[in-house]
């Protein structure tokens, strides 16, 4: 008797083939400057301009300022070594994090949508986040680092692969 539920590739959890573009080290360090350098910059004119909160302001400015430390020269390039990302046609591949990685192998049969999206920050390196969006409860699959022409690419032969592959997208 065949069975058609073993006709089925099955997907494991392994690690992405494809790093992220280099210049996501530099979109991070913005992002991380947008942040937390604002927080910085806001406990540095609270300790300038009120005197009597100098005591107790001077470890936010110190707290913050270790903290845009880590978030601008650690963070970026962890992520860096963790992010990775690749397509098959049987599954799109995801490794993210820093501190907490994720890895995420999402069947294409259950692909609902493909998206390239740039905010201003990656538009202006060049830079898209591919955006997978299952049917899954856990959400969408962000691919973020991409070269932009890269991720546009992938969207289109993701969408035409997803088309062709039996599945429901439930």
């Amino acid at each position: 008797m065949n069975h058609p539920e073993h006709d089925i590739p099955e997907l494991t959890l392994r690690p992405p083939a494809n790093p992220v573009e280099r210049r996501a080290i530099g979109w991070w360090m913005l992002r991380a400057l947008a942040g937390s350098g604002l927080l910085l910059a806001a406990a540095i004119t609270g300790y300038a301009l009120w005197e009597a909160a100098r005591p107790w302001l001077i470890v936010a400015v110190v707290g913050f300022a270790v903290l845009l430390v880590v978030k601008v020269a650690v963070e970026p390039l962890w992520r860096y070594r963790v992010h990775r990302w690749e397509t098959t046609d049987e599954a799109v591949y995801a490794r993210t994090g820093w501190l907490v990685r994720e890895w995420r192998a999402s069947p294409l049969s259950r692909v609902q949508t493909v998206d390239a999206v740039q905010g201003p920050i990656e538009q202006l390196l060049g830079l898209s986040t591919l955006r997978v969006t299952t049917a899954s409860s856990r959400g969408a699959v962000d691919i973020c680092g991409l070269d932009k022409e890269t991720a546009a690419r992938v969207a289109a032969e993701l969408t035409r692969t997803a088309q062709l592959t039996p599945g429901d997208a439930t």
